[in-house]
């Protein structure tokens, strides 16, 4: 049997602070979105991530059992380092430093206050520390005027946006680098850092800014809490009855794909050496496609065009491992699982009688359920009759997952 190798790549999750400004008892980490605490669906994201990486998960020394049983929920047979965090960020990092395996070469930290960021943002920053060598933080454009004011409130002036960004997490780093910054950072006595890329800047090291996402925002006051549960689909007025809303949910979805004769064939997850491919900003797997929009669908989570988008650079190319893998993430992040699926392909060719068993086998193993693929034609009307392109019909069928810990109310 081969061993699986040691992570290169590790994530510490920072969920130490006090969230004093959300008006909550418990540390923030530990508070409930949508019966899920925060750092659950944190962990989730982490966990939905390309390839495995070790995570370190900083809490409160009061809610390290705590953390612990949120960390093995969200992580499954993965094992996860929980260690107490310090009196302030900086230190609770250089903790989650000292937890390091000796084989990481690259450090992601995340805030578990970003509840929502998606999967795909963190394979993202860990793609762009590799490639450049240095330190790497998503943002996103300012959109508002932004002025300059005085301790009275007086303007003073309007700053350019053009300039600017608002850096999300998670922020990823050589760990080398990000060792060093942190080291000096301990010793000096400059004011405090709030986040790693101010301290590794100020250790003379490089940072770039990557495209950021919106769901990747922070969840500080109740205001931005209740957005969370709204994009979760899962908002439950103040004061009321537990969450009672259990019966299964349908969706259906479509996707439609012309031939292109210049791409490989990828269909239901399968490379088809030798046939014609299909055009797109992916791989054009018109299958997938479908079954994610059916997903999307049955949970109110919108559509595959309006979660993933043609215009994001880092879905050129990107097969359908990667579609499902997020899918069934925000499905996990909104409180569903995945009850079963069918998709039927519809088109001339490939002719999918040899390879049905392969792609129900892979299909069900990425969604962690049953799947049934199967293929029909129009004979010989329409442009799929045409030969011109193909196209797919999904229906799926999810289900609503308990809250996931029973002394966690479903409150706003």
């Amino acid at each position: 049997m081969t061993e699986t190798p040691a992570p290169q790549v590790a994530v510490i999750v920072v969920a130490a602070g006090s969230g004093s400004r959300l008006g909550h008892a418990e540390p923030k980490a530990f508070v409930s979105l949508a019966g899920r605490t925060l750092l659950e669906r944190a962990l989730a994201s982490v966990f939905g991530m390309r390839d495995p990486v070790q995570v370190i998960v900083v809490a409160p020394d009061t809610h390290l059992a705590h953390a612990r049983r949120v960390a093995s929920r969200a992580g499954g047979a993965a094992s996860v380092d929980v260690v107490a965090g310090g009196a302030t960020r900086q230190e609770s990092v250089n903790r989650g430093l000292a937890a390091l395996h000796p084989g990481v070469r690259t450090v992601l930290v995340h805030d578990a206050a970003r509840a929502l960021t998606p999967a795909a943002l963190c394979d993202a920053v860990v793609d762009a520390v590799q490639s450049t060598g240095h330190g790497i933080v998503p943002g996103l454009a300012v959109v508002d005027t932004i002025k300059k004011i005085s301790a009275a409130g007086e303007i003073l002036g309007t700053v350019d946006r053009a300039a600017l960004s608002a850096v999300q997490t998670p922020q990823g780093f050589p760990r080398e680098m990000l060792a060093a910054a942190a080291a000096a950072a301990s010793a000096g006595s400059s004011l405090e850092a709030t986040d790693d890329a101010g301290v590794v800047a100020a250790a003379g090291y490089p940072v770039s800014v990557i495209a950021g996402d919106p769901l990747a925002f922070k969840i500080t006051t109740l205001w931005d809490l209740g957005r969370a549960e709204a994009l979760l689909g899962a908002r439950v007025p103040a004061h009321s009855a537990p969450r009672t809303d259990t019966a299964p949910r349908v969706g259906t979805g479509l996707d439609v794909h012309a031939f292109d004769d210049d791409s490989e064939l990828w269909l239901a997850g399968l490379h088809w050496p030798g046939e014609r491919g299909l055009s797109g900003h992916s791989d054009g797997d018109a299958a997938v496609h479908a079954i994610c929009d059916a997903l999307l669908s049955a949970a109110g989570l919108g559509d595959i065009g309006g979660v993933f988008g043609t215009s994001d650079p880092r879905l050129v190319g990107a097969h359908g491992d990667v579609f499902l893998g997020e899918t069934l993430r925000m499905l996990a992040a909104a409180g569903f699982r995945v009850g079963n699926v069918t998709v039927q392909i519809i088109g001339n060719r490939p002719k999918l009688n040899t390879r049905r068993a392969e792609a129900e086998a892979l299909l069900g193993s990425l969604l962690k359920a049953p799947v049934a693929v199967s293929a029909t034609t129009t004979d010989a009307l329409g442009f799929t009759g045409r030969g011109e392109g193909l196209a797919a019909i999904a229906t799926a069928l999810i289900l609503p997952e308990p809250p996931a810990d029973p002394d966690l109310s479903w409150e706003a």
